[in-house]
This record gives structure tokens, C-alpha cells and sequence, in this order.
């Protein structure tokens, strides 16, 4: 969810002066990560693996962009075009079966296009919430959101759910405090999230899971830091989540901020951990290969 995206008609985000966008892929080995793509030109946020594990899925000035990777860096991104849906934010997830991309619109509202472009369709109605997806059951069936009342200037996020297809979303009860990143499980049987509820520090989100049928939250990193977006490998074995320095409020853009790997064994215990310039459009989004080997974030570093 992007950080002003509470408020309709905001705008893309731009590169600052001397700014960078690199895109990364990292595997859960111990060889270093591999810088795929940089540029000085267009600000790029929170990759999605496609489902043939060859190419990215990114946002910029509004619009959804595809890299394709190959053995060295990347070939210049090329936009995907979409009909009928506004410029979008950096809420973007596949379906389970490589057909559809589901969408977030800087309107608020949910959209669903083919992957390949062409023409998209709203999904919600006007319920007087903005929506901002970040999951989908494994089945394809429900997208799992966070609402939040218009109006509000970013009151506290709520899970909701409602089926793919479209139609009226429910909302879940998750107890007290702002959650955002709800994704499901690839099992189906759970959904994680980052959640203020273990705390009473402003901002201080914790990385969370509860039963996907509803029922009490498990707390599965408990940290100083301020830890934002869970994100499964497809097997289930891995994860990654981002850290903010402690007593960040919300998950703002240009911080010194830390990508973790770990094992769904010992969320605790880090893998693999990779510092960088970046948070907001970081690791907003599941960046897993299809393969569970690899997994992509940005960062975006200042000269």
C-alpha cells in the first residue's frame, strides 16, 4: 500500500535528483544478489516473478511494466498495456494460474486484466472503502485487501476478503492496531500480515499470522525493528519480510532498511539479510520465483 494512497488522485513517484532504481534478484543460496536493472529514468516498484520465472512485473508513473531477465542485466522494461484502468500503485499480485494480473488503482478501487495487457475490469464497488490488494488464495477464488474508510487521511488498515470474480468484500476481525500485507499462504491455511496489535509504540508492526478462516493472530517475529511485508515462497519453506529502523511510523520511501531471508522454520533467525536505501516499493509485493529459488526487491540508491 502506498504511503499517501489514502487519499484519492495522488501521484505516481518519482526518481529524486542523483536517485536510482535498482532492481535485484537474490536466491536463497549464499551467492551474492544480482543487480538485473538500473536506471537513472523511471522509478520502479515491487516486482512480481511472471509465471514462466523469466521475466518481472513492476509499477512506474502509474502504469505496470514487464522485464525480461535473462543471463546478465535485463533488457529495458516494456510497458504492459491496460485499457480502462487508472494509473496504479505498487499493490499488484498473478493469479495462481498465470492468466490475470489483479490490480490496485490509485482511485481506490481493484482491477483485474490479462496478464499480457489489454483490457481491465473494476472489481469493487463504491462501499465507501479504499482497497488495497496484496493477496490471492492459492485456489484463485478470494483476494485478501486492506480497507480503509475514505476520508480517513490513512486511518487504520483491516482485512477484508471478496471473491476474485468481484463483488462485495467482508472484513475480518484482527483485533486492534493497523495491518497491512495480508497474503495467503500457499497452503491456503493461513494469512500473513504485519500488524500493530502486539504493541502499543506507534507504527511498531510486527510480522503476524492467522488461520485463513479467521481466529487469534500468531505473532511470528518479535523485534525491535519495524518489520512491514511478509512474502512466502511458493514451496512454503522460505520467506522474506522488510525491517524498518525502530520507531518508523507507516513504510516510507529513501530509508536505510533491510531485506530478510528466512527459513518458515525460525522466522527469528535470519537467512540472509540485505541492507539497502529504499523501504516504500522495496518488497511490497510477493517477488518469489515460480520455483521458490529466487526472489526480486529494488532498491534505490543516491549518487
Amino acid at each position: 500500500m502506498t504511503e499517501a494512497s489514502a487519499d484519492t488522485g495522488m501521484r505516481p513517484r518519482e526518481l529524486a535528483p542523483g536517485q536510482r532504481t535498482c532492481v535485484w534478484v537474490a536466491g536463497t543460496d549464499s551467492a551474492p544478489p544480482r543487480l538485473v536493472h538500473e536506471t537513472s529514468h523511471l522509478l520502479l516498484e515491487a516486482p512480481n516473478f511472471g509465471p514462466d520465472g523469466r521475466s518481472l512485473l513492476l509499477n512506474g508513473a502509474g502504469r505496470l511494466w514487464r522485464l525480461e531477465l535473462g543471463d546478465g542485466r535485463a533488457a529495458e522494461p516494456k510497458e504492459v498495456p491496460l485499457h480502462g484502468v487508472p494509473p496504479i500503485n505498487n499493490d499488484h499480485v498473478v493469479s495462481p494460474d498465470g492468466r490475470h494480473v489483479y490490480l490496485s488503482g490509485m482511485d481506490g478501487h481493484l482491477y483485474r486484466a490479462p496478464l499480457s495487457g489489454g483490457a481491465g475490469t473494476r472489481l469493487t464497488g463504491e462501499d465507501g472503502s479504499l482497497h488495497f490488494l496484496h493477496g490471492i488464495g492459492p485456489d484463485g477464488g478470494t483476494l485478501a485487501y486492506v480497507a480503509i474508510p475514505r476520508g480517513t487521511g490513512g486511518g487504520p488498515g483491516r482485512l477484508a476478503l471478496m471473491p476474485a470474480e468481484g463483488g462485495p468484500g467482508r472484513l475480518v476481525d484482527t483485533g486492534d492496531g493497523h495491518l497491512d500485507g495480508p497474503e495467503y499462504a500457499p497452503d491456503g491455511r493461513w494469512i500473513l500480515f504485519n500488524s500493530e496489535a502486539f504493541t502499543t509504540a506507534p507504527g511498531h508492526a510486527q510480522i503476524v499470522r492467522m488461520p485463513a478462516g479467521g481466529g487469534p493472530l500468531e505473532r511470528l517475529v518479535d523485534s525491535e525493528t519495524v518489520d512491514w511485508f511478509p512474502h512466502l515462497s511458493p514451496d512454503g519453506r522460505f520467506a522474506t519480510y522488510l525491517s524498518f529502523p525502530a520507531g518508523t511510523l507507516g513504510h516510507p520511501a529513501d530509508l536505510d532498511v533491510t531485506v530478510h531471508l528466512v527459513s518458515t522454520e525460525d522466522w527469528r533467525t535470519p537467512l540472509r539479510s540485505f541492507p539497502l536505501f529504499g523501504g516504500q516499493g522495496t518488497l511490497n509485493v510477493n517477488g518469489w520465483s515460480p520455483d521458490s529459488s529466487r526472489f526480486a526487491f529494488v532498491s534505490y540508491p543516491v549518487s
